[in-house]
């Protein structure tokens, strides 16, 4: 499945934002699958630069839907603990903004601007002004193209679909885009698997890190991209953290438990039925 690419490097990236819900443990269970088919190297790398939500509760879930699923990574965490002290996004900041810096050096890539109180127009301020967002200049018409695993050649209209989108937040934190990127390229990952509402997101990294030569080994020659079909409700509406049911406990909460997700899996594969049974039946059918 992915022959000539360079050795699988692959990550779960959770963010502990909320309870993990069926969606995300799915996500987990199709990377770990495509990464030991491969004979590669997982890393478990959360993401958790949103400070406002992040919840001890939601920090221990993820560790807590890992264990429950029966999976495993090569490297990262060990627990909650571990994670805070020694693998932080807080502790990469200094690499977050070394790449902000040579954005900003770049003529006429990244701009800053304030709302006005009454709601108007935004208006231009100077990069170090305390308080406003940068954002990255996009052209309307820039496409970005590329080849997705399961997708296949894939078009996206980032200029469209996904404008002037933030690099570095109000507060001064780097922005997803930029540390997802950084961290990628840390951690020489080489396959990235994400649902397909994370599309305009894999373009947007693809022409931003394209800005730098220092970010440019992100590209789709090394990295191989899986984007699988999303899951969706009884109503027919994205699942997300914010709307699962029981709210308290995500996917842990739900019935039939982990058969949920296995099932889920087998039918995003086009496995046989019998390799929702369990894990091992996942693997061993895919392989």
């Amino acid at each position: 499945m992915l022959d000539g690419k360079p050795p699988v490097v692959a990550r779960l990236a959770p963010t502990p934002s909320g309870y993990l819900h069926l969606g995300n443990a799915v996500n987990f269970v199709l990377t770990w699958l495509l990464t030991r088919q491969a004979g590669g190297t997982l890393h478990l790398r959360i993401d958790d630069l949103d400070r406002a939500r992040l919840r001890p509760a939601y920090l221990d879930n993820i560790f807590r839907v890992i264990d429950w699923l029966g999976i495993d990574y090569d490297r990262g965490p060990s627990g909650p603990d571990d994670f805070l002290r020694h693998h932080s996004q807080l502790l990469h900041l200094p690499a977050y903004n070394a790449v902000l810096r040579r954005l900003a050096q770049r003529p006429g890539l990244v701009y800053a601007s304030h709302r006005t109180r009454t709601g108007g127009p935004e208006v231009a301020v100077p990069l170090d002004t305390p308080g406003p967002a940068w954002r990255a200049r996009v052209p309307a018409s820039t496409t970005v193209v590329f080849t997705d695993g399961w997708q296949g050649e894939t078009t996206v209209p980032l200029g469209k679909g996904m404008p002037d989108f933030v690099l570095r937040k109000k507060d001064a934190v780097a922005a997803y885009q930029v540390a997802s990127v950084v961290d990628d390229l840390r951690l020489g990952t080489t396959l990235i698997v994400r649902g397909l509402d994370l599309q305009p997101s894999t373009a947007a990294q693809l022409w931003l890190a394209s800005q730098l030569s220092e970010t440019s080994p992100f590209n789709g020659s090394r990295i191989s991209f899986y984007h699988h079909s999303l899951l969706i409700d009884v109503a027919g509406h994205k699942l997300s953290k914010s709307q699962q049911r029981p709210l308290d406990t995500g996917v842990l909460g739900q019935a039939p438990g982990k058969q949920a997700v296995f099932q889920a899996v087998a039918e995003l594969l086009k496995l046989p039925a019998e390799a929702a049974e369990s894990l091992a039946a996942l693997r061993d059918l895919l392989n």
